[in-house]
């Protein structure tokens, strides 16, 4: 437990930037399974717009130390080769 005032204070602080840590990280794994859900239902139009509005999300999620530059990174590249699937079938 913490005993000092400067270490109660680093705790309150810890357990509010984890709250909106959590925040943050839920909000851009909403937006992926958004892409999913559309590239599963089989809309080349619908799946693109959903993407397009997730990149933005999950880069900004990378600038803030949310998820690591690669895993965006593999997560985009996989969405966007499926969105491209799509398309071809």
């Amino acid at each position: 437990m913490a005993n000092s005032p400067q270490a109660k204070k680093r705790a309150r602080q810890n357990e509010k930037n984890r709250k909106h840590n959590a925040s943050l990280r839920s909000m851009a794994r909403t937006y992926m399974k958004k892409v999913q859900a559309k590239i599963e239902a089989g809309n080349y139009e619908e799946a693109q717009a959903a993407f397009q509005q997730a990149q933005p999300v999950m880069d900004s999620m990378v600038n803030k130390g949310i998820f690591a530059k690669s895993k965006v990174a593999r997560h985009k590249a996989r969405l966007n080769a499926k969105i491209k699937a799509l398309k071809s079938a």
